[in-house]
Protein backbone atom coordinates (compact mmCIF):
# COMPACT_ATOMS: atom_id res chain seq x y z
CA UNK A 1 0.00 0.00 0.00
CA UNK A 2 1.16 3.48 -0.70
CA UNK A 3 2.56 4.92 2.59
CA UNK A 4 3.53 8.67 3.54
CA UNK A 5 4.21 10.30 6.84
CA UNK A 6 2.42 13.24 8.21
CA UNK A 7 3.95 16.56 9.23
CA UNK A 8 6.30 16.41 11.37
CA UNK A 9 6.97 12.63 11.07
CA UNK A 10 9.44 10.63 9.36
CA UNK A 11 9.51 9.68 5.86
CA UNK A 12 9.71 6.16 4.26
CA UNK A 13 13.76 5.80 3.19
CA UNK A 14 14.39 6.20 -0.30
CA UNK A 15 16.54 2.69 -0.36
CA UNK A 16 13.05 1.13 -1.34
CA UNK A 17 13.66 1.06 -5.02
CA UNK A 18 11.19 0.36 -7.72
CA UNK A 19 12.37 -2.97 -9.77
CA UNK A 20 13.43 -3.07 -13.68
CA UNK A 21 10.30 -4.08 -15.43
CA UNK A 22 9.85 -7.39 -16.35
CA UNK A 23 8.96 -8.46 -20.15
CA UNK A 24 5.47 -10.44 -19.95
CA UNK A 25 5.66 -14.03 -20.97
CA UNK A 26 8.84 -14.21 -18.06
CA UNK A 27 8.14 -17.45 -16.71
CA UNK A 28 9.17 -17.51 -12.81
CA UNK A 29 9.15 -20.82 -10.52
CA UNK A 30 7.99 -20.70 -7.09
CA UNK A 31 9.29 -22.26 -4.00
CA UNK A 32 7.26 -25.57 -4.88
CA UNK A 33 7.98 -25.53 -8.20
CA UNK A 34 5.01 -24.28 -9.83
CA UNK A 35 5.68 -22.21 -12.80
CA UNK A 36 3.91 -18.48 -13.78
CA UNK A 37 3.64 -16.75 -16.88
CA UNK A 38 3.73 -13.31 -16.52
CA UNK A 39 1.12 -11.07 -18.13
CA UNK A 40 0.87 -7.16 -18.34
CA UNK A 41 2.13 -4.71 -15.61
CA UNK A 42 -1.37 -3.55 -13.69
CA UNK A 43 -0.18 -1.27 -10.85
CA UNK A 44 3.13 -0.04 -9.73
CA UNK A 45 4.49 2.51 -6.37
CA UNK A 46 7.48 2.90 -4.75
CA UNK A 47 7.93 -0.51 -3.83
CA UNK A 48 7.50 -2.69 -6.79
CA UNK A 49 5.24 -3.52 -9.58
CA UNK A 50 2.49 -5.88 -9.90
CA UNK A 51 1.72 -8.13 -12.28
CA UNK A 52 -1.16 -10.50 -13.88
CA UNK A 53 -0.35 -13.83 -13.69
CA UNK A 54 -1.39 -17.42 -14.94
CA UNK A 55 -0.09 -21.02 -14.16
CA UNK A 56 2.23 -22.06 -17.09
CA UNK A 57 0.63 -24.51 -19.12
CA UNK A 58 -2.78 -22.66 -18.34
CA UNK A 59 -5.52 -21.18 -20.13
CA UNK A 60 -4.45 -17.58 -21.00
CA UNK A 61 -0.77 -16.03 -20.72
CA UNK A 62 -0.18 -12.07 -20.85
CA UNK A 63 -3.05 -9.66 -20.87
CA UNK A 64 -5.62 -12.69 -21.07
CA UNK A 65 -3.78 -13.95 -17.53
CA UNK A 66 -6.51 -12.73 -15.10
CA UNK A 67 -7.04 -15.30 -12.55
CA UNK A 68 -4.04 -14.51 -10.17
CA UNK A 69 -1.85 -11.35 -9.99
CA UNK A 70 2.41 -11.44 -8.89
CA UNK A 71 3.69 -8.76 -6.35
CA UNK A 72 7.59 -8.37 -7.64
CA UNK A 73 9.89 -6.11 -5.28
CA UNK A 74 13.74 -5.83 -4.92
CA UNK A 75 15.34 -8.43 -2.27
CA UNK A 76 16.43 -5.60 -0.36
CA UNK A 77 12.92 -4.04 0.44
CA UNK A 78 10.55 -4.91 3.78
CA UNK A 79 7.54 -4.95 3.49
CA UNK A 80 6.67 -7.59 0.85
CA UNK A 81 9.20 -10.18 2.86
CA UNK A 82 6.75 -9.13 5.93
CA UNK A 83 3.84 -10.27 3.86
CA UNK A 84 5.03 -13.31 2.32
CA UNK A 85 6.11 -14.36 5.77
CA UNK A 86 2.72 -14.06 6.81
CA UNK A 87 0.96 -16.24 4.16
CA UNK A 88 3.71 -18.80 4.36
CA UNK A 89 3.65 -19.33 8.07
CA UNK A 90 -0.19 -18.84 8.53
CA UNK A 91 -2.39 -18.14 5.08
CA UNK A 92 -1.85 -22.19 4.40
CA UNK A 93 -5.21 -23.72 2.82
CA UNK A 94 -5.04 -26.64 5.20
CA UNK A 95 -4.35 -24.32 8.42
CA UNK A 96 -7.50 -22.11 6.80
CA UNK A 97 -9.72 -24.66 6.36
CA UNK A 98 -9.02 -25.93 9.75
CA UNK A 99 -9.85 -22.77 11.28
CA UNK A 100 -13.62 -22.85 9.44
CA UNK A 101 -14.05 -25.93 10.57
CA UNK A 102 -13.16 -25.63 14.38
CA UNK A 103 -15.40 -22.36 14.82
CA UNK A 104 -18.19 -23.44 12.68
CA UNK A 105 -18.07 -20.87 9.54
CA UNK A 106 -18.70 -20.65 5.79
CA UNK A 107 -15.48 -19.29 5.25
CA UNK A 108 -13.02 -17.45 6.11
CA UNK A 109 -11.75 -14.15 5.26
CA UNK A 110 -8.20 -14.45 4.65
CA UNK A 111 -6.96 -15.49 1.28
CA UNK A 112 -4.82 -18.54 0.92
CA UNK A 113 -0.99 -18.62 0.63
CA UNK A 114 -0.79 -19.74 -3.30
CA UNK A 115 2.80 -19.07 -3.92
CA UNK A 116 6.34 -17.22 -3.52
CA UNK A 117 9.98 -17.37 -4.66
CA UNK A 118 13.04 -15.81 -5.63
CA UNK A 119 14.35 -14.85 -9.35
CA UNK A 120 17.12 -12.83 -10.79
CA UNK A 121 17.19 -10.64 -13.20
CA UNK A 122 19.76 -7.98 -14.92
CA UNK A 123 22.06 -9.55 -12.53
CA UNK A 124 19.37 -8.37 -9.37
CA UNK A 125 17.56 -10.20 -7.07
CA UNK A 126 14.00 -9.96 -6.50
CA UNK A 127 11.51 -11.47 -4.69
CA UNK A 128 7.82 -12.24 -5.60
CA UNK A 129 4.35 -13.36 -3.74
CA UNK A 130 1.48 -14.89 -5.86
CA UNK A 131 -1.81 -13.92 -5.24
CA UNK A 132 -5.66 -14.29 -5.71
CA UNK A 133 -7.32 -11.60 -8.16
CA UNK A 134 -10.65 -10.11 -6.43
CA UNK A 135 -13.53 -8.04 -7.99
CA UNK A 136 -13.18 -4.73 -6.35
CA UNK A 137 -12.37 -3.12 -3.02
CA UNK A 138 -14.76 -1.75 -0.10
CA UNK A 139 -12.98 1.46 -0.36
CA UNK A 140 -14.27 1.78 -3.92
CA UNK A 141 -18.18 0.53 -3.09
CA UNK A 142 -17.71 3.20 -0.24
CA UNK A 143 -16.96 6.12 -2.23
CA UNK A 144 -20.01 4.96 -5.06
CA UNK A 145 -22.28 5.17 -2.59
CA UNK A 146 -21.30 8.45 -0.87
CA UNK A 147 -19.48 7.99 1.87
CA UNK A 148 -21.45 5.50 4.27
CA UNK A 149 -22.71 1.95 4.06
CA UNK A 150 -26.51 0.96 6.34
CA UNK A 151 -25.85 -0.87 8.99
CA UNK A 152 -26.28 -3.92 8.18
CA UNK A 153 -23.59 -3.88 6.11
CA UNK A 154 -20.97 -2.48 8.78
CA UNK A 155 -22.08 -5.65 10.80
CA UNK A 156 -22.04 -7.87 8.56
CA UNK A 157 -18.39 -6.95 7.37
CA UNK A 158 -17.23 -6.24 10.70
CA UNK A 159 -18.57 -10.18 12.33
CA UNK A 160 -16.07 -11.56 8.97
CA UNK A 161 -13.25 -9.00 10.26
CA UNK A 162 -13.46 -10.35 13.55
CA UNK A 163 -13.27 -13.64 12.17
CA UNK A 164 -10.56 -12.90 10.05
CA UNK A 165 -8.77 -11.15 13.35
CA UNK A 166 -8.76 -13.79 15.63
CA UNK A 167 -7.23 -16.24 13.10
CA UNK A 168 -4.34 -14.25 12.72
CA UNK A 169 -4.06 -13.60 16.71
CA UNK A 170 -4.24 -16.99 17.46
CA UNK A 171 -1.42 -17.61 14.94
CA UNK A 172 0.90 -14.84 16.64
CA UNK A 173 0.36 -12.16 14.16
CA UNK A 174 -1.81 -8.60 14.27
CA UNK A 175 -3.02 -6.94 10.81
CA UNK A 176 -2.27 -3.17 12.51
CA UNK A 177 -3.88 -1.76 8.95
CA UNK A 178 -7.73 -2.45 8.29
CA UNK A 179 -9.40 -0.22 6.57
CA UNK A 180 -12.29 -0.03 3.75
CA UNK A 181 -8.99 -0.57 1.06
CA UNK A 182 -7.39 -3.34 2.44
CA UNK A 183 -10.73 -5.53 2.20
CA UNK A 184 -11.35 -7.18 -1.07
CA UNK A 185 -14.62 -8.83 -2.53
CA UNK A 186 -15.73 -11.69 -4.28
CA UNK A 187 -19.24 -12.84 -5.62
CA UNK A 188 -20.81 -15.80 -4.48
CA UNK A 189 -24.42 -16.16 -6.02
CA UNK A 190 -26.26 -13.49 -4.33
CA UNK A 191 -23.65 -12.57 -1.95
CA UNK A 192 -20.66 -10.60 -1.37
CA UNK A 193 -17.94 -12.71 0.28
CA UNK A 194 -14.69 -9.92 2.14
CA UNK A 195 -11.16 -10.68 2.57
CA UNK A 196 -8.83 -9.29 4.74
CA UNK A 197 -5.24 -8.61 2.50
CA UNK A 198 -2.11 -6.40 2.51
CA UNK A 199 -0.06 -7.57 5.14
CA UNK A 200 2.84 -5.37 4.68
CA UNK A 201 2.42 -4.06 8.06
CA UNK A 202 1.64 -7.72 9.73
CA UNK A 203 3.41 -7.96 13.20
CA UNK A 204 4.54 -11.13 15.06
CA UNK A 205 3.38 -9.63 18.66
CA UNK A 206 4.23 -13.00 20.32
CA UNK A 207 6.70 -15.69 19.84
CA UNK A 208 5.97 -19.25 21.44
CA UNK A 209 3.29 -17.55 23.55
CA UNK A 210 5.37 -14.84 25.05
CA UNK A 211 3.53 -11.41 24.24
CA UNK A 212 6.03 -8.49 23.50
CA UNK A 213 6.39 -6.04 26.25
CA UNK A 214 4.79 -2.70 26.28
CA UNK A 215 7.15 0.00 25.21
CA UNK A 216 6.63 3.28 23.65
CA UNK A 217 9.01 4.32 21.15
CA UNK A 218 8.53 7.82 19.65
CA UNK A 219 10.78 7.34 16.72
CA UNK A 220 7.93 4.49 15.60
CA UNK A 221 5.13 6.98 16.49
CA UNK A 222 2.37 7.23 14.22
CA UNK A 223 2.83 3.96 12.36
CA UNK A 224 -0.37 2.94 9.53
CA UNK A 225 -3.13 5.22 8.23
CA UNK A 226 -3.78 8.04 10.32
CA UNK A 227 -7.29 8.41 10.64
CA UNK A 228 -8.01 4.77 11.90
CA UNK A 229 -4.76 3.58 13.56
CA UNK A 230 -4.78 2.88 17.02
CA UNK A 231 -4.15 5.15 20.45
CA UNK A 232 -0.81 2.63 21.03
CA UNK A 233 0.64 3.00 17.57
CA UNK A 234 0.08 6.65 18.51
CA UNK A 235 2.90 5.90 21.00
CA UNK A 236 5.12 4.21 19.06
CA UNK A 237 3.69 1.02 20.48
CA UNK A 238 4.16 -2.14 18.96
CA UNK A 239 0.83 -3.44 17.45
CA UNK A 240 -1.70 -5.67 19.25
CA UNK A 241 -4.49 -7.24 18.89
CA UNK A 242 -5.86 -5.00 21.25
CA UNK A 243 -4.85 -2.35 18.50
CA UNK A 244 -6.37 -4.32 15.99
CA UNK A 245 -10.07 -4.05 17.44
CA UNK A 246 -9.63 -0.50 18.07
CA UNK A 247 -8.72 -0.11 14.23
CA UNK A 248 -11.85 -2.24 13.32
CA UNK A 249 -14.31 0.09 15.55
CA UNK A 250 -12.72 2.89 13.92
CA UNK A 251 -13.85 1.92 10.37
CA UNK A 252 -16.84 0.70 11.44
CA UNK A 253 -17.65 4.08 12.81
CA UNK A 254 -16.33 6.41 9.65
CA UNK A 255 -18.77 3.79 7.45
CA UNK A 256 -21.91 4.86 9.54
CA UNK A 257 -21.40 8.26 9.50
CA UNK A 258 -19.09 9.28 7.03
CA UNK A 259 -16.37 11.06 8.68
CA UNK A 260 -14.66 10.60 12.11
CA UNK A 261 -14.34 13.49 14.43
CA UNK A 262 -10.58 14.17 13.55
CA UNK A 263 -10.29 13.63 10.35
CA UNK A 264 -9.89 17.56 9.34
CA UNK A 265 -6.81 17.53 10.96
CA UNK A 266 -5.12 14.52 9.38
CA UNK A 267 -1.67 16.25 8.61
CA UNK A 268 -1.47 16.45 12.18
CA UNK A 269 -0.46 13.13 13.67
CA UNK A 270 -0.21 14.17 17.45
CA UNK A 271 -4.16 15.97 17.45
CA UNK A 272 -5.31 12.68 15.78
CA UNK A 273 -3.71 11.28 18.61
CA UNK A 274 -5.33 13.63 21.26
CA UNK A 275 -8.50 13.41 19.60
CA UNK A 276 -8.68 9.59 19.98
CA UNK A 277 -8.00 9.70 23.94
CA UNK A 278 -10.43 12.01 23.87
CA UNK A 279 -12.88 9.65 21.91
CA UNK A 280 -12.38 6.79 24.20
CA UNK A 281 -12.33 8.85 27.42
CA UNK A 282 -16.26 10.24 26.40
CA UNK A 283 -17.57 7.18 24.26
CA UNK A 284 -21.02 8.04 24.79
CA UNK A 285 -21.19 11.65 24.50
CA UNK A 286 -18.70 11.47 21.42
CA UNK A 287 -20.42 8.53 19.90
CA UNK A 288 -23.82 10.21 20.18
CA UNK A 289 -22.05 13.28 18.00
CA UNK A 290 -21.55 10.90 15.47
CA UNK A 291 -24.54 8.71 15.60
CA UNK A 292 -28.12 9.56 16.07
CA UNK A 293 -29.69 6.42 15.38
CA UNK A 294 -29.50 2.65 17.27
CA UNK A 295 -26.38 1.88 16.05
CA UNK A 296 -24.64 4.57 18.35
CA UNK A 297 -25.94 2.04 21.04
CA UNK A 298 -23.76 -0.67 18.91
CA UNK A 299 -20.87 1.36 18.41
CA UNK A 300 -20.69 2.90 22.20
CA UNK A 301 -20.69 -1.16 23.36
CA UNK A 302 -18.09 -2.22 20.99
CA UNK A 303 -15.66 0.77 22.12
CA UNK A 304 -16.36 0.05 25.68
CA UNK A 305 -15.47 -3.45 25.36
CA UNK A 306 -12.55 -2.15 23.65
CA UNK A 307 -11.90 0.13 26.29
CA UNK A 308 -11.43 -2.73 28.81
CA UNK A 309 -8.81 -4.74 26.72
CA UNK A 310 -5.09 -4.62 28.04
CA UNK A 311 -2.05 -4.16 26.32
CA UNK A 312 -1.38 -8.41 25.89
CA UNK A 313 -5.09 -9.00 26.81
CA UNK A 314 -6.81 -11.49 24.55
CA UNK A 315 -9.85 -10.05 22.56
CA UNK A 316 -13.10 -11.67 23.82
CA UNK A 317 -13.94 -12.21 20.04
CA UNK A 318 -17.34 -13.99 21.00
CA UNK A 319 -18.17 -10.87 22.91
CA UNK A 320 -17.12 -8.64 19.98
CA UNK A 321 -19.55 -10.27 17.35
CA UNK A 322 -22.21 -10.92 20.01
CA UNK A 323 -22.73 -6.90 20.02
CA UNK A 324 -22.67 -7.00 16.04
CA UNK A 325 -24.95 -9.68 16.18
CA UNK A 326 -27.55 -7.41 18.06
CA UNK A 327 -27.04 -4.51 15.30
CA UNK A 328 -28.05 -6.67 12.51
CA UNK A 329 -31.20 -8.02 14.60
CA UNK A 330 -31.99 -4.45 15.39
CA UNK A 331 -32.21 -3.93 11.44
CA UNK A 332 -34.04 -7.12 11.18
CA UNK A 333 -31.54 -8.88 9.24
CA UNK A 334 -31.25 -12.86 10.37
CA UNK A 335 -28.39 -14.15 8.21
CA UNK A 336 -25.43 -12.47 8.99
CA UNK A 337 -23.28 -14.09 6.08
CA UNK A 338 -25.59 -12.05 3.56
CA UNK A 339 -23.85 -8.73 2.68
CA UNK A 340 -26.02 -6.70 0.11
CA UNK A 341 -24.05 -4.02 -0.96
CA UNK A 342 -27.27 -2.74 -3.62
CA UNK A 343 -27.01 -2.54 -6.78
CA UNK A 344 -25.11 -4.90 -8.91
CA UNK A 345 -24.12 -2.04 -11.21
CA UNK A 346 -21.43 -1.02 -8.78
CA UNK A 347 -19.93 -4.56 -8.94
CA UNK A 348 -20.41 -5.79 -12.58
CA UNK A 349 -19.76 -4.16 -15.58
CA UNK A 350 -21.81 -2.58 -18.29
CA UNK A 351 -20.64 -1.75 -21.74
CA UNK A 352 -19.36 1.36 -22.35
CA UNK A 353 -21.65 1.92 -25.09
CA UNK A 354 -25.05 1.37 -22.80
CA UNK A 355 -23.50 3.63 -20.20
CA UNK A 356 -22.75 6.31 -22.80
CA UNK A 357 -26.16 6.12 -24.07
CA UNK A 358 -27.84 6.24 -20.28
CA UNK A 359 -25.66 9.80 -19.78
CA UNK A 360 -26.48 11.37 -23.35
CA UNK A 361 -30.30 10.47 -22.51
CA UNK A 362 -30.28 11.53 -18.79
CA UNK A 363 -28.46 15.05 -20.37
CA UNK A 364 -30.78 15.33 -23.38
CA UNK A 365 -33.89 14.70 -20.74
CA UNK A 366 -32.30 17.87 -18.17
CA UNK A 367 -31.80 19.67 -21.30
CA UNK A 368 -35.50 19.54 -22.30
CA UNK A 369 -36.98 20.34 -18.69
CA UNK A 370 -34.12 23.35 -18.81
CA UNK A 371 -36.29 24.59 -21.96
CA UNK A 372 -39.88 23.81 -20.51
CA UNK A 373 -41.24 27.33 -20.79
CA UNK A 374 -44.30 26.62 -18.25
CA UNK A 375 -41.90 26.15 -15.89
CA UNK A 376 -39.12 28.44 -16.88
CA UNK A 377 -39.40 32.02 -18.18
CA UNK A 378 -35.29 31.90 -18.68
CA UNK A 379 -33.41 31.79 -22.07
CA UNK A 380 -33.13 27.88 -23.13
CA UNK A 381 -29.68 28.28 -24.14
CA UNK A 382 -28.37 29.96 -21.05
CA UNK A 383 -30.22 27.38 -18.84
CA UNK A 384 -29.15 24.78 -20.47
CA UNK A 385 -25.37 25.84 -20.57
CA UNK A 386 -25.62 26.14 -16.70
CA UNK A 387 -26.99 22.64 -16.52
CA UNK A 388 -23.89 21.34 -19.07
CA UNK A 389 -21.32 23.91 -16.97
CA UNK A 390 -22.58 22.40 -13.60
CA UNK A 391 -22.58 18.75 -14.61
CA UNK A 392 -18.69 19.73 -15.64
CA UNK A 393 -18.11 20.89 -12.25
CA UNK A 394 -20.04 17.44 -10.29
CA UNK A 395 -18.33 14.65 -11.64
CA UNK A 396 -18.63 10.89 -10.57
CA UNK A 397 -16.92 10.62 -7.49
CA UNK A 398 -13.87 8.45 -8.19
CA UNK A 399 -14.15 5.16 -7.87
CA UNK A 400 -10.74 4.07 -9.57
CA UNK A 401 -8.24 3.98 -6.33
CA UNK A 402 -4.38 3.27 -6.52
CA UNK A 403 -4.70 3.05 -2.44
CA UNK A 404 -6.46 -0.59 -3.40
CA UNK A 405 -5.28 -3.46 -1.16
CA UNK A 406 -3.06 -4.88 -3.44
CA UNK A 407 -1.78 -1.17 -5.16
CA UNK A 408 1.41 -0.83 -4.40
CA UNK A 409 3.73 0.79 -1.71
CA UNK A 410 4.55 4.92 -2.71
CA UNK A 411 8.25 6.20 -1.17
CA UNK A 412 6.12 9.31 -0.98
CA UNK A 413 2.74 10.27 -1.21
CA UNK A 414 1.20 13.45 -0.16
CA UNK A 415 -2.41 13.07 1.47
CA UNK A 416 -4.09 13.90 -1.77
CA UNK A 417 -4.77 10.35 -3.32
CA UNK A 418 -4.36 10.14 -7.30
CA UNK A 419 -7.20 7.89 -8.81
CA UNK A 420 -5.56 5.07 -10.70
CA UNK A 421 -7.10 1.56 -10.94
CA UNK A 422 -6.75 -0.77 -8.73
CA UNK A 423 -4.00 -3.35 -10.18
CA UNK A 424 -5.58 -6.80 -7.89
CA UNK A 425 -9.56 -5.94 -9.16
CA UNK A 426 -10.81 -6.64 -12.38
CA UNK A 427 -11.53 -3.60 -14.58
CA UNK A 428 -14.77 -1.77 -14.68
CA UNK A 429 -15.14 0.67 -17.15
CA UNK A 430 -15.34 4.18 -15.80
CA UNK A 431 -18.82 5.01 -15.17
CA UNK A 432 -20.89 8.56 -16.85
CA UNK A 433 -20.69 10.90 -13.90
CA UNK A 434 -24.74 11.27 -15.20
CA UNK A 435 -25.70 7.94 -14.39
CA UNK A 436 -23.86 7.40 -10.79
CA UNK A 437 -25.41 10.88 -9.84
CA UNK A 438 -27.40 9.21 -7.30
CA UNK A 439 -24.78 8.07 -5.77
CA UNK A 440 -22.80 11.52 -5.17
CA UNK A 441 -26.07 13.14 -4.69
CA UNK A 442 -25.77 15.16 -7.66
CA UNK A 443 -28.63 17.98 -7.59
CA UNK A 444 -28.89 17.23 -11.18
CA UNK A 445 -31.04 13.74 -10.37
CA UNK A 446 -32.03 14.76 -7.06
CA UNK A 447 -34.17 17.84 -7.42
CA UNK A 448 -36.03 18.90 -11.03
CA UNK A 449 -36.98 22.16 -9.31
CA UNK A 450 -33.77 23.48 -9.09
CA UNK A 451 -33.61 22.86 -12.73
CA UNK A 452 -36.63 24.34 -13.70
CA UNK A 453 -36.56 28.11 -11.16
CA UNK A 454 -35.56 31.30 -12.70
CA UNK A 455 -31.99 30.82 -10.22
CA UNK A 456 -31.74 27.37 -10.97
CA UNK A 457 -27.71 28.02 -12.00
CA UNK A 458 -27.04 29.53 -9.11
CA UNK A 459 -29.19 26.89 -6.63
CA UNK A 460 -27.18 24.20 -8.73
CA UNK A 461 -23.98 25.84 -8.37
CA UNK A 462 -24.01 25.97 -4.84
CA UNK A 463 -25.14 21.99 -4.48
CA UNK A 464 -22.03 21.31 -6.96
CA UNK A 465 -19.71 23.09 -4.65
CA UNK A 466 -20.93 21.00 -1.86
CA UNK A 467 -20.51 17.40 -3.82
CA UNK A 468 -17.34 18.23 -4.95
CA UNK A 469 -16.36 18.97 -0.84
CA UNK A 470 -17.54 15.90 -0.41
CA UNK A 471 -15.29 13.87 -2.85
CA UNK A 472 -12.25 15.85 -1.62
CA UNK A 473 -13.05 14.03 1.50
CA UNK A 474 -13.41 10.89 0.74
CA UNK A 475 -10.74 10.47 -1.45
CA UNK A 476 -8.07 12.21 0.88
CA UNK A 477 -9.64 9.82 4.18
CA UNK A 478 -7.64 7.29 1.85
CA UNK A 479 -3.97 8.83 2.83
CA UNK A 480 -2.22 6.23 4.76
CA UNK A 481 0.50 7.22 7.26
CA UNK A 482 3.60 5.16 7.85
CA UNK A 483 6.77 5.45 9.68
CA UNK A 484 9.29 2.76 9.12
CA UNK A 485 12.63 1.87 9.32
CA UNK A 486 14.98 0.98 7.03
CA UNK A 487 14.36 -2.61 5.37
CA UNK A 488 16.57 -4.52 7.78
CA UNK A 489 15.23 -3.11 10.30
CA UNK A 490 11.95 -3.17 9.10
CA UNK A 491 12.07 -7.39 8.52
CA UNK A 492 13.87 -7.72 12.16
CA UNK A 493 11.40 -5.71 13.84
CA UNK A 494 7.95 -7.13 12.19
CA UNK A 495 8.52 -10.52 11.22
CA UNK A 496 11.04 -12.18 14.00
Amino acid sequence: MPRTAASGGKKIPSSHKLPEQFPPGTVMQDVCKQEWCLGAVVGKGGFGLIYLASRKGGAGTKSEATDFVIKIEPKENGPLFCEMQFYQRVAKKECIETFITKNKLKYLGIPPYIGTGNITFKSKEYRFLVMDRFETDLQKLLLDKGGTFPPSVVYAVGLRMIDALQFCHENEYVHADIKASNILLKKVKDTQQVFLVDFGLAYRYTVNGDHKVYKEDPRQAHNGTIEFTSRDAHKGVAPSPRGDMEILGYCMLQWLCKKLPWEDHLKSAPFVASSKEKFMNDIPNQIKSCLKDSSADILRKYFELVKTLKYDSTPNYASFKKILHEGLSNVGQKDEWKIDFGSPKLIGVDSETSRKRKSEGLEESVAKKSRSPQKSPASPKKTIKSAKSNSRRSPQVKSESDNSPFAMPAAKRSQTKSTKSSPLVKPVAKRSPLVNARNVRSPLVKTDSSLTDTSSSRSLEVKTKAVSKTKTMLNDRKSPVSYLSSPKEFITDRCC
